[in-house]
């Protein structure tokens, strides 16, 4: 019999709806179906307003917590609609939200996401679980990377070591040691796609740079690339996390003036990609003395950004992305949210204490029943 729920991802890219149906009834899950619903411009820039202070914080953030809801919504219908699926045949939605700020750092720790699950459960009718980040958070953790307890259950192997790790708009990795009496360790490493993102539409007016043209024809600025990694966050020792609110267009603008000569716009590209390319492979090499790098996200279709990682791979690790295991890359955050509202209704923990720092496991989010 079929245990369906379905996940729903928004990330730090800030660039629409992942939303997947997946069937847990097998030992691994199954995708059954997914469906993609990207931000209208205007909303998008809305969300991307709130992640900044500003002015009428409140009353934004409330409008657009309905709205986002509802585009929330919007997409798990529009799934159920396009796979003939009913809506009593899901046993929930595991909802990520809109991060609009994240700082799990002392003295007042807090995150935030926003898409009000009262509204995802009342116009779809099917029980949502969402807010999964703050309860961690309360235990003394970070809040992030929750989906490491994910691949750990997914991806673990007792034959060969393993990183997973997820180039959204921040990247970060979950570190599976083949000893499984060793702890798994998940963090946050650095900007992913959101520096080149930026970048590119600052420049060129482009969402992104597809497969990674545009980098490709510029030459990597050693010296800019050194900067950038002087930045307080690389420095951290692990549990760590991070966001838009650490690294965004105006922290990237301040480093530039640094330099008296101006660096052509593409050079400055292709140093980002370096930037994230090396603050993965570094970061795992810190952590495991070989074996494979399986990456997923948005990551996955930068074909510059890929070849980077295989050269500064080599020759200990192998690098490959998520689908080589049966699970496509470009949906691994939503299946992980399906699974972390499992386990939720299952009373199970959803967090690793020595992935996030939280003081103990606990099961996260909220429960908002639907019809």
């Amino acid at each position: 019999m079929k245990e369906l729920y379905i996940g729903l991802m928004s990330g730090t890219s800030v660039d629409g709806i992942d939303a997947a149906i997946v069937d847990f009834s097998s030992s691994l899950p199954y995708i059954t179906a997914t469906h993609y619903t990207p931000y209208p411009p205007e909303l998008r820039d809305k969300i991307l307003a709130l992640c900044q202070q500003g002015e009428n914080e409140i009353h934004r953030l409330g409008e657009l917590d309905v709205l986002l809801a509802k585009k929330f919504a919007q997409a798990v219908n529009e799934l159920l609609k396009k796979k003939s699926v009913a809506p009593q045949s899901i046993q929930a939605i595991g909802s990520h939200g809109q991060t609009i700020r994240h700082y799990p750092h002392q003295p007042h720790r807090f995150t935030l996401q926003i898409g009000d699950p009262n509204t995802i459960a009342a116009e779809t009718g099917i029980t949502t679980v969402a807010d999964f980040r703050r309860k961690d958070i309360a235990y003394g953790g970070q809040g992030a990377p929750l989906v490491p307890a994910f691949h750990q259950h997914v991806f673990a192997s007792h034959h060969t070591h393993r990183a997973i790790v997820n180039i959204g708009g921040i990247s970060n990795v979950t570190v599976l040691n083949q000893d499984a009496s060793q702890p798994i360790i998940g963090f946050d490493l650095g900007p992913g796609n959101v520096l080149l993102d930026a970048w590119i539409n600052h420049h060129q007016q482009q969402k992104y740079d597809v497969d990674g043209t545009w980098s490709a024809q510029g030459t990597i600025h050693p010296e800019l690339l050194t900067n950038l990694l002087h930045h307080d966050f690389f420095q951290l020792s692990p549990p760590k996390s991070t966001g838009r609110e650490e690294f965004n267009l105006p922290w990237l603008n301040s480093k530039l003036r640094n330099f008296r000569k101006d660096i052509s716009a593409v050079d400055v590209q292709a140093t980002l990609v370096e930037l994230t390319a090396r603050s993965i492979i570094d970061a795992i090499h810190q952590q495991l003395p070989a074996g494979e790098i399986l990456i997923c996200g948005g990551g996955t279709h930068n074909a510059f950004l890929m070849s980077r990682l295989h050269d500064l791979a080599a020759p200990q690790f192998i690098v490959d992305t998520t689908q080589k295991y049966g699970l496509d890359p470009d949906w691994i955050e939503a299946t992980a949210f399906a699974w972390l509202a499992r386990q939720t209704l299952k009373r199970e923990p959803g967090n690793l204490p020595s992935v996030t720092g939280a003081k103990q496991p606990a099961t996260l989010g909220g429960i908002y029943y639907g019809f």
